[in-house]
Parts: structure tokens; C-alpha cells; sequence
């Protein structure tokens, strides 16, 4: 099959604006605002990944601010009260749209019967009482059980194993979050959270294959192989997917290209044809776990971004901070920010910038970076903001005149 290589700068710069379009991240508000944009982007981008890390606003509220305006943390948990979306697994722990619950039925199938463990040995006594018990006094929360280990607590359970238990019974399809405050999550049973109008029914191979494809594409406006199933460890579900593209490859409905003699990209055929996203003057500031950076393998080739994210690396070796986030200006990442948010006095630290000069008018984005921080801050609930070290150091000077513009 034809494998069209990709070497031109400017089919290289066309490539890297479909995917950032696909991502919601090139225009002001692609999904909309508010509730009702958030509803649209997580339903258009399949995901978005709920991490417990709090140096800045978590992730899953920093993924849909970053393409949403007007969003605020309080709007996730609105869209679950909503049941625009539901709790589950994805490659991670996500928010999901609550259209494709169906999707995650075959691993809750697979933990259930045991096929896969997500804990071994499960207390079986113990889940079913959790689950009588719900069932007869409502919904639970995860501070109920947390303070019952408390010394004197009148508690019925010890803490590890009845949140191994309930843990067990969410992952398994018996129960499901039904709201959350924070990391406070409160589970109720499966039936009463999910509405009536959802289809429950089990996805085969073949159709579960059909739903990712069409969702990578959309999503992402480009893909490969491997990226289709990322961190998917179902060998019928690879193997159903790589058919499935071989079929649509030989009918002509994608087409593969290479990006300098590395990785291979499936697109749509005549995507390459289309008239070029247009971009802006705006600088994003993005999570570490965000949809269009986590396969990290895929930045590389496609940006030529070479990003991880350190705090899992011991500080000692960290060579741009704990919880660098990248940044985005215009259609390439130009560095990435160190920060932490300091609440309770509502100031936000830069402990760390760097930028990759050659790559952009310096002019233009001190001017987008101000904006950004700016916009940046009122999202952390930040009322100031210093900037601790630059590089390259010559920006420095420049950069904290700007931000004093701002007090």
C-alpha cells in the first residue's frame, strides 16, 4: 500500500495544524462556552483524563479550560450530575461522554468474571455488604468509609479493604459515581445512575474497533496503528482494529504518510487537500495530560517535542521542574512552565520558563504569553503571579517588566 513521505516544512506545518484543529486547540472556541462547550468537547475528543496531582488546577479541569471558555472546575461535576458523562477507565482514570458507556462494558465484563484482576482475591463478603448496603441507605461516599477507621469510630469496616472493595465494585460495573466533590467521590448503584435512554448493550470486537477508529480520527485528525489502541492490552481488539484499517485502506477511504522517515499516519484520504487551518496569535497553556501531548511518542514525531513529565522522576535528575506544563504557540511548542499555585494566599509561582527561541518572533509571544498568564492566573484563583527563572536568561528581564504591567 502506498505510503505518501512527508519532508516538506510546509506539508509537515499542514499536518501539524490538522491535528491541533481535531483537537479543539487552534480556534477561540471551537466546542463553545460554559457548560454547553464543555458538553461538546468532551464528547468530541472521547476523553479526559482525571489526575489526583494539585500543584496547578487538576487535569481534567485543565484539559476542557484549554478549550472552553467560561469553564470552571464546579462545571465537571455539573456535567455528571447532568449524566453528560460518567466515571470509568479509559487508558487512565477519565471522564467519558455517557453516549459511548457501552465501550466500557467489555472491561468491566473482563474484571468481573475474572478474566483480567484489578485487585486479586476481591473481598466478596465485604462487596456484598458494601453493595446491600447502598442499596437499602443510598448513595455512599468515599469520606463515609474513610472515617470510620478513625480511632472510637463506630464503623462496620476497616479503610483498605472496603475502599479495595468499593474500588472493586465501581470497576467492575456495579457501581458507578454519581457525583464528586474534589477527590470526594460518592458511588451508587449502576441503575440508578445511569438513564434509561443509554444503550447497555455489550459492543462486539468488531463494533468496539468501528468506535475507535471513527473516534481517533475525529479527535485527533491523524493516527497510528498504534495509537488506535493506546495502552489497550485487548489482542482481539488490535488485531480487529489493524484489519479494519487494512479493509479501509484498501478501499481507499484513508491513506498512509510518513513523517521523515519515522512513524506512519493514517488520516482520512483528501485530508491532506484541505484548505489550511488558520492560526492565531494565542499561546496555550496545557496540561501534562492532555489528549494532544499524552502519546508522547506521537509529539516527537509529529512536533518534534520532546516532553515527559517529571515529577515521577527522582529531583535530583528533573531538568524542567516537577510539573512542567507545555506550551503551545500557534501550531508548534515552543517550552514548557514550571509552576505551582499557592492558595491560600492566591498566588501563582513560575518556578521555571523555557522557551525554545529560535522557534518563534519574540515580540509576539511575550505579548501571547502575558495574556496567557493572565488568563492563567484567574483560572488558579491567583490574584498574583512572579516569575522566578527564564531561559534563555536574556528573556527574563523582559518578561517580569510585562507581569508587573499586570499588579
Amino acid at each position: 500500500m502506498t505510503i505518501i513521505e512527508i519532508k516538506h516544512p510546509k506539508e509537515l506545518t499542514r499536518l501539524r495544524r490538522l491535528a491541533l484543529s481535531a483537537q479543539g486547540l487552534l480556534q477561540a472556541q471551537p466546542f463553545g462556552s460554559g457548560l454547553a462547550g464543555a458538553r461538546k468537547a468532551i464528547k468530541h475528543i472521547g476523553y479526559v483524563q482525571i489526575d489526583t496531582i494539585s500543584v496547578v488546577e487538576r487535569a481534567h479541569h485543565h484539559v476542557l479550560h484549554s478549550r472552553v471558555p467560561r469553564f470552571t472546575p464546579a462545571t465537571a461535576n455539573q456535567l455528571l450530575l447532568d449524566r453528560d458523562i460518567f466515571e470509568y477507565w479509559s487508558h487512565a482514570a477519565a471522564f467519558l461522554p455517557i453516549t459511548d458507556f457501552r465501550f466500557s462494558l467489555p472491561y468491566k465484563h473482563s474484571i468481573k468474571s475474572g478474566q483480567i484482576h484489578w485487585y486479586k482475591n476481591p473481598d466478596k463478603k465485604l462487596m456484598g455488604e458494601l453493595l446491600a448496603r447502598i442499596k437499602a441507605d443510598g448513595p455512599l461516599r468515599s469520606r463515609d468509609v474513610e472515617t470510620s477507621t478513625k480511632k472510637g469510630a463506630a464503623g462496620w469496616w476497616d479503610w483498605k479493604p472496603a475502599k479495595k472493595a468499593l474500588e472493586q465494585l465501581y470497576m467492575q460495573g456495579d457501581l458507578m459515581v454519581s457525583s464528586r466533590e474534589g477527590f470526594q467521590k460518592t458511588y451508587d448503584l449502576t441503575e440508578r445512575v445511569l438513564p434509561s435512554n443509554i444503550n447497555t448493550q455489550m459492543p462486539s470486537t468488531q463494533e468496539f474497533a468501528l468506535h475507535l477508529v471513527e473516534q481517533q480520527l475525529r479527535c485527533h485528525g491523524l493516527v497510528s496503528l498504534k495509537g488506535l489502541t493506546y495502552l489497550r492490552r485487548n489482542a482481539e481488539l488490535r488485531k480487529t482494529v489493524k484489519d479494519l484499517v487494512n479493509q479501509r485502506l484498501t478501499q481507499g477511504t484513508l491513506e498512509q504518510i510518513q513523517v521523515g522517515g519515522g512513524e506512519v499516519f493514517l488520516l482520512a484520504t483528501g485530508a491532506l487537500e484541505q484548505p489550511l487551518p488558520r492560526v492565531n496569535n494565542r499561546l496555550k497553556i496545557l496540561s501534562p495530560f492532555d489528549n494532544s501531548v499524552i502519546q508522547r511518542q506521537r509529539l516527537k514525531a509529529l512536533f518534534d517535542y520532546d516532553y515527559q513529565i517529571e515529577c515521577y522522576v527522582p529531583e535530583a535528575k528533573r531538568q524542567y521542574g516537577y510539573f512542567s506544563l507545555p506550551l503551545l504557540f500557534r501550531d508548534q511548542f515552543i517550552g514548557r512552565m514550571d509552576c505551582k499555585a499557592h492558595r491560600k494566599i492566591s498566588h501563582l509561582e513560575i518556578k521555571s520558563l523555557h522557551l525554545q527561541e529560535h522557534l518563534f518572533d519574540q515580540d509576539l509571544v511575550i505579548t501571547a504569553w502575558v495574556e496567557a498568564i493572565t488568563q492563567f492566573c484567574h483560572f488558579q484563583n491567583c490574584e498574583s503571579v512572579s516569575l522566578m527563572q527564564v531561559y534563555p536568561k536574556h528573556l527574563g528581564q523582559r518578561l517580569n517588566t510585562q507581569l508587573k504591567l499586570l499588579k
